[in-house]
């Protein structure tokens, strides 16, 4: 019987570090602004990251303050918060 391992994402924190890794390697546009697809689209089909697990990791990237989602939900910022880097 062959056993599924665990996917390295389901952790949320492991999910909103690779997030953050995602977004510090992208062109912010106007106003530091990271248009949520630029990092949504990698997670998910070339990590194969999972729907939740994208939902979880901003949360969790949220809650640490290494981003900030707008309202809207279409695009993140990073934050660098008393001259510390979010981490990668």
């Amino acid at each position: 019987m062959k056993l599924a391992a665990e996917h390295p994402f389901a952790n949320p924190e492991a999910a909103a570090r690779k997030l953050v890794e995602l977004a510090t390697g992208i062109e912010p546009v106007q106003d530091g602004r990271i248009h949520i697809e630029k990092i949504n689209a990698p997670f998910l089909y070339k990590l194969k990251g999972k729907g939740p697990e994208f939902g979880a990791g901003i949360k969790y990237a949220v809650e640490q303050g290494w981003l900030e989602l707008h309202e809207s939900g279409t695009y993140v910022r990073l934050i660098n918060a008393g001259g510390e880097t979010a981490p990668a």
